[in-house]
């Protein structure tokens, strides 16, 4: 556990709900697009998880079913508000999507062939590219710490692009060589 997030007050239910909501309803393209939001609110303005935190839920959140998002927000709610809490940050984030996608159900028909709304919808996908860009390098930079983990990124890389490896198998394969370095280097004395 960390110390810092120990000291820091329980949020209440409301305050984890408004929080998710906010990043549902401000973040496109869902996935990794939602990292940097995720950080904003959670890491730096709440201070309910810390960086080494987000980035163990990223990992768990990826080869757990579902999205991201809603993992990791289930991930803090139960961190700072036990079951309750998991299940009203998991609300809070899907919420937005849900009141989006109803209103627009009703709509979307008669905009389908509008080439304003196309055009609208190509620049929102140029956008989320470059917001998992930004994402995965801010990632990679906490995580590629040495030569392990920067071969361990670049075969996983290759494996998904190239091969199309699914990325439980490569997960599974991550925690399989983590494993197995740490108790190599717990072998050497070198383990912390």
């Amino acid at each position: 556990m960390n110390d810092l997030a120990d000291l820091q007050p329980k949020p209440t239910l409301w305050e984890l709900f408004t929080a998710f909501v906010r990043i549902g309803v401000l973040t496109f393209g869902g996935g990794v697009a939602m990292l940097p939001m995720l950080e904003k609110e959670c890491i730096e303005k709440h201070q309910w998880a810390t960086e080494d935190e987000m980035m163990d839920y990223f990992a768990v959140g990826q080869c757990t079913p579902g999205v991201i998002a809603v993992n990791t927000a289930t991930f803090i709610g139960y961190k700072t508000r036990g079951t309750v809490g998991g299940i009203v940050a998991t609300l809070g984030v899907v919420f937005p999507s849900f009141a989006i996608i109803v209103a627009m159900a009703s709509v979307l028909k008669m905009f389908q062939d509008n080439v304003y709304v196309m055009k609208a919808f190509s620049g929102i996908r140029v956008a989320v590219c470059a917001l998992m860009l930004s994402a995965v390098l801010r990632l990679a930079k906490k995580a590629v710490t040495n030569i392990p983990t920067a071969v361990v990124a670049v075969v996983s890389f290759a494996l998904q692009v190239f091969l199309g490896v699914s990325p439980v198998y490569i997960v599974i394969g991550g925690i399989a060589i983590g494993l197995a370095v740490f108790a190599c280097g717990k072998g050497k004395g070198e383990a912390q």
